[in-house]
């Protein structure tokens, strides 16, 4: 009984002593390692910089300046401001700011929280390139290089050549297809008439340049040949460089496209007078009328309706102020009623077909502004209708002829081409 009693007390004590450890011990393996004991802070930190950083993000900020805006403003609203927007802006100090057009095309770029690129599309070829170094904003112009190529443009007339252009040319623009088909029409604007001479299933085939940008821009350049099936007949025109550097457009046969003199010498709204007898309007005789009369506004521009030299410019009776022209093979245009003369025409100066010569008036003996017109052939006044349809232009001289003729060769070949063709439908 006495042995019992200690014991008893013993187990008491031990039972205590387990329900505080379960209550208020850890159990074992929440203990760190040795190793974890005697591990560092500083470890943890040099894990994690070791991981690999993440990319910054691209910036590319792409704008056009607003009517009225400045680059400075732009600039900001890309991201540089305050004293790189200033170095970069003296880093375009060659350009005159103040021409800058409105829409102008600007692109931002960089790869921080700083752009480090900045692109100034001045025109369609010329940019202006900053570029932001460790000693500020350096600038460089440059020059775009565009691509160029022939397209081939084949059409067939249902209603009107600008029609026909705009089904045909799929490659292009809307705005272009119209460029083409004046374009077209101006080469052949001696030998057929669009509004008259075109007739439904004839056919027109085209080469024409074409430039694009590396933006992807397109323009179109000269015509470099084209022909008409015109009812079955055929007419060509190459456009050539002869071998004193001038370029013109010559016919199937070497002959020019361009014809010696222009049609009119303006644009009118009728012919009030023509050549021969009739009564005076101001003196009340009958008289021999020896030129043509053009009624039209004051200030209309006046053509020289071909190449020429100047032999007068000035006052002369009841012409009031008038204009004479020498051209070649004897023949003189004469301009009377004019208001005034186009910039530098003086007599000596030379002139070209459909250059601005003058401006219609009402000097002299004149009622109303109109343009009396007057052709000499060799000293002698004639009907200007009869006397110019019968002039044509310098022929191809024979020392060109060889060149043309493989040139014409050449071009005529790339008509019926499978990749020119293919070339016309690729926008298709």
């Amino acid at each position: 009984m006495s042995n019992r009693a200690p014991r008893l007390t013993t187990f008491a004590v031990a039972a205590l002593l387990g329900l505080v450890a379960a209550r208020f011990g850890r159990p074992l393996s929440d203990l760190r390692q040795p190793a974890e004991l005697f591990r560092s802070d500083s470890d943890s930190v040099v894990a994690e910089l070791s991981q690999e950083s993440p990319a910054p993000e691209p910036v590319d900020h792409v704008d056009t300046l607003a009517r009225g805006e400045t680059l400075r403003e732009l600039f900001e609203r890309g991201g540089v401001s305050g004293e790189e927007a200033s170095q970069a802006l003296k880093a375009v100090a060659s350009v005159d700011q103040r021409r800058i057009p409105a829409g102008m095309p600007v692109r931002i770029s960089g790869t921080d929280s700083v752009p480090s690129e900045i692109t100034l599309q001045l025109t369609a070829d010329r940019l202006v390139r900053l570029r932001r170094t460790a000693d500020g904003w350096v600038g460089n112009e440059e020059q775009v290089q565009w691509a160029t190529d022939t397209l081939a443009v084949h059409g067939v007339i249902k209603s009107t050549l600008l029609e026909a252009m705009g089904s045909a040319a799929t490659a292009l623009s809307r705005g272009q297809r119209s460029e083409l088909a004046y374009d077209l029409a101006d080469v052949f604007e001696y030998r057929v008439d669009m509004s008259r001479d075109l007739q439904v299933g004839d056919e027109f085939r085209v080469l024409v340049q074409r430039s694009t940008s590396p933006s992807g821009a397109v323009r179109l350049g000269k015509i470099v040949a084209a022909s008409f099936q015109l009812s079955g007949n055929e007419i060509a025109a190459v456009r050539f460089t002869r071998r004193d550097g001038s370029a013109s457009y010559f016919d199937q046969n070497g002959k020019s496209m361009r014809a010696a003199f222009l049609r009119a010498p303006l644009n009118f709204r009728r012919i009030s007078s023509v050549f021969g007898l009739r009564r005076h309007p101001i003196l009340g005789i009958l008289k021999q009328h020896k030129g043509t009369d053009y009624a039209a506004s004051s200030g209309t521009p006046v053509r020289a309706i071909g190449d020429g030299v100047v032999t007068r410019a000035g006052w002369s009776g009841g012409y009031g102020n008038v204009l004479e022209i020498r051209h070649r093979n004897g023949y003189v245009t004469r301009y009377g009623h004019l208001r005034g003369f186009a910039r530098g025409v003086r007599p000596g100066s030379r002139v070209t077909i459909g250059s601005t010569v003058a401006f219609v008036g009402t000097t002299g003996l004149s009622t109303a502004p109109h343009l009396h017109f007057e052709v000499l052939v060799n000293g002698v006044q004639r009907d200007p209708r009869t006397a110019l349809r019968g002039a044509s232009s310098e022929p191809l001289a024979a020392a060109d002829r060889p060149a043309f003729e493989q040139l014409r060769a050449t071009l005529f070949a790339s008509f019926d081409r499978p990749d020119q063709q293919q070339m016309a439908r690729a926008a298709d």
